[in-house]
């Protein structure tokens, strides 16, 4: 008898998982706050997107656009999101292209195995680190960490694996360093942040592929766009003095 295999997600499938879970997330922040469930369930978004920016990092074909992207997605929603609240904490996407910096940082000591690529690797981890100490960035220091434990084995595409790489460079290892840096940032925050660790079983089914359609811009506006119409519902609700209801 042939044993059952599991189904194998793309990368567009699990994004899709994370961006429900956001929205679910949200939903329940804003509307339901007594209901932890729909808090619980939004736990699996953050994971699935690190994962997926180390995935980026790793097989992106310019680096610097792929910086450029995401942290000029999060400065635009940063100046919308202080015009309309005033509030100056910076959100997932600020603390991605930290990450971004960091794993970038990492791949160029594994290129170059130098003092200078050291010495930048560490100014870039101490960087993030003083950032976290005088800003409130979104998950704080082992947030914009997380997604670099999962880029630890990583080579970069077209790029030849250090010695003794090889053995780690396998989804199992990648998710398990990931899972570290989970565990190290539900015990900084607790609470619900612990049910994270539920969407490695999710990342240990990644096909490795990105899936039969390119909706890498979908995900891109998908973000702002959430939010925006959450607030937008918000809005309706407070003047028509309906909301309330759902506080």
């Amino acid at each position: 008898m042939t044993a059952p295999r599991f189904p194998r997600l793309s990368g567009n499938a699990l994004k899709l998982i994370a961006a429900v879970s956001m929205l679910i997330d949200h939903i329940g922040l804003m509307f339901f706050p007594g209901l932890r469930i729909l808090r619980i369930i939004g736990r699996l978004a953050f994971p699935i997107f690190a994962f997926m920016i180390a995935e980026g990092c790793r097989y992106t074909r310019s680096r610097a656009r792929y910086f450029g992207t995401i942290f000029g997605l999060g400065a635009v929603c940063q100046i919308a999101y202080y015009v309309a609240m005033r509030e100056t904490y910076l959100s997932v996407l600020i603390t991605f292209s930290l990450s971004i910096l960091v794993i970038y940082a990492w791949q160029n000591v594994k290129a170059r195995q130098n003092f200078l690529a050291w010495l930048i690797l560490v100014g870039a981890v101490i960087g993030v680190w003083l950032l976290n100490q005088y800003l409130t960035i979104d998950y704080g220091f082992h947030g914009c960490m997380t997604p670099v434990c999962a880029a630890i084995c990583m080579p970069r595409r077209g790029v030849t694996p250090v010695r003794g790489e090889e053995r780690f460079n396998n989804l199992p290892t990648h998710v398990a360093l990931m899972g570290i840096g989970l565990l190290a940032l539900a015990l900084e925050s607790g609470g619900n942040q612990w049910w994270a660790l539920f969407a490695l079983p999710l990342l240990l089914l990644y096909s490795g592929k990105r899936g039969k359609w390119n909706m890498k811009y979908f995900f891109y506006i998908f973000y702002p766009s959430h939010l925006l119409l959450l607030e937008g519902i918000t809005l309706l609700l407070q003047l028509t003095g309906h909301y309330r209801i759902y506080r």
